[in-house]
C-alpha cells in the first residue's frame, strides 16, 4: 500500500488545493459579478418594478349578457332572434379621489426602497469581504513567521534527541524544545482555524471553489495610517448622504405619507359607469341605457386603515430620529477604534521588522555556535514569535478598523 501511494505521488504529484492570488480590486470585481446574495436580491428590485407596472393598470371592464332560455308564449327555447329577447351590458369602474395616482406613487416609492435595501446589502457584504480579505492576508503572514521557526525548532529537536540518547546533553533540554514546539503549534492552530473560517467566507462571497491568496502592497496598507481629523458633523453629513439604510428610512417616511393619502382616497366612493342594450324586456323595444353606480359611504369610511397609516408614519419618524443618534455613536466609535489602532502602530519604528529579523538571525547563529544557552534561545524564540505576530495584529487592526469607518460613512476615506 505504501509503495502504491509512493508511486501515485511520483506519477501525479502531491494533492494541492486550487488557489488564486488576487488584489482587493480583483476580489471586489469578482464579488460584484458572482455573489449569489446580490444576484438574488436584484430580483426584489425587478419584482418592485413589476408591482409599479401593475399599479398603473385599471380594472377590466365588466361585460354581461342576458339571453332568453324559454319563451312560453311561443313555446320556444332560446328565443333570441328578432322576435325574441336578449340584453347586453358593459360597466367600467372609475376611480375617484386620486386612488390610482396615490397607488402608483406608493408602488414607485416601494421600488426605490427595494433599490436602497439592495445597496445596503451591498455595503454590508462589501465590508465582510474586505475584512475577510485582510484577515486572511495578515494571518497568513503570522503563519509564515511561525512555520519558519517551527522548522528550526524541529531540526533542533531531532539533533538534540540524538545527543540526549548518546548522553551528551540532558533530556530536559529536549523536553523544553518539545514544549516550545507544542506551544507554537497550538498558537498556530488558532490562527489556522480563523483562516479556514475567513476562507470559507471569501469563497461564499465570491462564489468560488478556489482558495484566495490576498495580495496587499505597502501602499495598500500605508493609506490606512494617514491622519484624518475627527469632524463629526462632516462625517455625519456624508453618512446621511451616502448610507442607503438612512436613505431608506427617509424613503419609508415618504411611503407612509403617501399611504395616508391613499387610505383617505379609498374612503371616497368610486363610480361605476356602464351602458346596456335590452331588446324587448325594457320600457321600449331595443332600449339603450346609460348606467351609473356609486356605493353609499354610510358605515365603512376606512377610518381604521387611515388611523393605522398615521400611526405607522409617526413610528417611522421616531425611528429616523433614533437612527440619526445611533449614526453619531457609530461614527464616533468607528473613528476612535481606527485612530487608536493607527496610533498604536505608528509608534513602532519603521525598521522594527528588519530589526527583528536581524536579531533573530543573530540569536540563531550564536545558539548554533553554543554562545548562548538553550534557555536564552527558547525565551527569545517565544518573544520573537509573539512580537512578530503582534506587529501583524496591529496592522490587521488598523486596516479592519479603517474599513469599518469606511463602511460607517459608506465612503472610502482611505
Amino acid at each position: 500500500m505504501r509503495k502504491l501511494c509512493a508511486f501515485l505521488l511520483v506519477l501525479f504529484g502531491p494533492v494541492v488545493l486550487a488557489q488564486k492570488t488576487v488584489t482587493l480590486q480583483d476580489c471586489e470585481s469578482q464579488f460584484l459579478k458572482n455573489n449569489l446574495f446580490l444576484l438574488a436580491s436584484q430580483y426584489n428590485i425587478d419584482a418592485s418594478k413589476a408591482l409599479t407596472i401593475q399599479a398603473r393598470i385599471w380594472d377590466n371592464p365588466s361585460l354581461t349578457a342576458e339571453l332568453n332560455a324559454y319563451n312560453p308564449e311561443r313555446n320556444q327555447y332560446f328565443d333570441i332572434g328578432k322576435q325574441g329577447q336578449k340584453a347586453f351590458g358593459v360597466e367600467q369602474l372609475i376611480y375617484l379621489g386620486g386612488k390610482k395616482r396615490n397607488e402608483v406613487k406608493l408602488a414607485q416609492t416601494n421600488e426605490k426602497l427595494a433599490e436602497l435595501q439592495f445597496n445596503d446589502l451591498l455595503r454590508t457584504l462589501k465590508l465582510q469581504l474586505r475584512k475577510s480579505f485582510f484577515t486572511v492576508y495578515y494571518n497568513t503572514k503570522s503563519l509564515e513567521t511561525t512555520d519558519k521557526q517551527l522548522v528550526h525548532i524541529e531540526d533542533l529537536i531531532n539533533s538534540y534527541t540524538i545527543q540526549a540518547q548518546k548522553g551528551n546533553i540532558p533530556l530536559r533540554d529536549v523536553v523544553r524544545l518539545q514544549s516550545l514546539y507544542l506551544n507554537f503549534k497550538n498558537e498556530r492552530m488558532e490562527v489556522v482555524n480563523e483562516n479556514i473560517e475567513e476562507q470559507a467566507n471569501l469563497k461564499l462571497l465570491l462564489n468560488s471553489a478556489e482558495n484566495i491568496v490576498p495580495d496587499v502592497s505597502k501602499e495598500d496598507f500605508n493609506k490606512y495610517t494617514k491622519t484624518i481629523p475627527f469632524d463629526l458633523k462632516n462625517f455625519q453629513d456624508q453618512a446621511i448622504a451616502n448610507r442607503p439604510d438612512y436613505l431608506a428610512r427617509q424613503k419609508d417616511i415618504e411611503a407612509n405619507e403617501i399611504n395616508i393619502k391613499w387610505q383617505k382616497s379609498l374612503a371616497i366612493p368610486d363610480i361605476t359607469v356602464g351602458a346596456n342594450y335590452d331588446q324587448r324586456s325594457g320600457a321600449f323595444n331595443k332600449e339603450a341605457n346609460l348606467t351609473l353606480g356609486i356605493p353609499l359611504p354610510l358605515w365603512n369610511k376606512n377610518k381604521g386603515n387611515i388611523k393605522y397609516a398615521q400611526t405607522i408614519l409617526e413610528q417611522s419618524k421616531i425611528e429616523k430620529q433614533n437612527f440619526e443618534l445611533q449614526l453619531q455613536t457609530e461614527i464616533t466609535s468607528a473613528w476612535n477604534k481606527w485612530d487608536e489602532s493607527r496610533k498604536n502602530y505608528v509608534v513602532i519604528k519603521p525598521t522594527v521588522n528588519s530589526d527583528f529579523e536581524a536579531v533573530y538571525n543573530g540569536i540563531l547563529t550564536n545558539f548554533q555556535k553554543r554562545n548562548i544557552s538553550l534557555l536564552e534561545f527558547t525565551d527569545f524564540m517565544e518573544s520573537y514569535n509573539q512580537a512578530s505576530i503582534q506587529v501583524n495584529e496591529l496592522k490587521k487592526k488598523v486596516v479592519l478598523s479603517g474599513e469599518e469607518l469606511n463602511s460607517t460613512i459608506n465612503k472610502d476615506l482611505f
